[in-house]
């Protein structure tokens, strides 16, 4: 599983590329991909729908989420996948009162049918405000969201959250799912951001209790380097059947 900002496919060499995000997703063979900063429509990016045109290239579904409406298109999330997906929620994350100029942030929410196992996956790209991004992580971990009724069992909150793993937003994420990059023995946290030189780890997996993290990548190749401001942030994951007591999601060699 992937997460990976795509600064709406320009890399730092200035060139508009969803073909290269598309070969940098299809190195790692990541089975399920989420992605912020996600252009579809718009004329900076050549109107064309980036979600559709990364899913197509990688034979993978995909669902939008829509944070900001232009008059020449669109600005999002999206989550790709090799397996069944289904929508549950889309919606806006609060705002602070008073601040219309800070950009609208919005969050998605999927259903993914991994051989007959549901995972609920959440992703997001929260604010560069402190206390608006507070505010949209308390969101995110309330009754719409990751404390639904419907979010059980297997839960992956992911994206962009524009903080730190010291910042009190991820320390009460912290308080309800794990920090994936802190569940791998001899890991070391790896930072996402800038991808030229990447000094801060503001690209985030935060799991519940019943998935076990296999492994943690963050590729840094030349390419990885130049398609887009963020590194991709990768996980290899298992779930706990309750019902089995086996781990059956565990990926096929190679994907992710």
């Amino acid at each position: 599983m992937m997460t990976y900002n795509v600064h709406s496919c320009e890399g730092l060499d200035g060139k508009t590329s969803p073909d290269r995000i598309a070969r940098v997703i299809a190195r790692q063979n990541a089975d399920v991909v989420a992605l912020q900063e996600i252009d579809v429509g718009r004329d900076r990016s050549g109107n064309i729908d980036q979600a559709e045109t990364i899913a197509r290239k990688l034979g993978m579904t995909f669902h939008f989420q829509s944070s900001l409406s232009f008059e020449d298109g669109k600005y999002g999330n999206a989550i790709l996948s090799r397996y069944p997906l289904k929508m549950i929620r889309v919606d806006a994350l609060p705002r602070l009162k008073g601040h219309r100029f800070f950009e609208p942030r919005g969050a998605l929410w999927v259903e993914i049918d991994v051989n007959g196992i549901k995972v609920n996956l959440i992703t997001s790209h929260l604010s560069l405000w402190p206390a608006e991004r507070l505010l949209q992580a308390e969101a995110l971990l309330g009754p719409d969201w990751t404390g639904n009724a419907a979010c059980q069992g297997a839960v992956v909150l992911c994206g962009d959250f524009n903080a730190d793993p010291r910042s009190t937003v991820c320390k009460r994420i912290g308080c309800t799912l794990r920090d994936a990059q802190m569940l791998v023995e001899s890991h070391k946290p790896k930072s996402t951001w800038f991808a030229g030189y990447p000094f801060s780890r503001i690209d985030h997996f935060f799991v519940s209790p019943d998935i076990e993290v296999m492994n943690i990548a963050v590729p840094s190749t030349e390419l990885d380097r130049i398609a887009s401001d963020h590194l991709p942030l990768i996980v290899d994951l298992k779930v706990q059947s309750a019902a089995s007591g086996v781990n059956p999601i565990e990926p096929p060699a190679g994907r992710r």
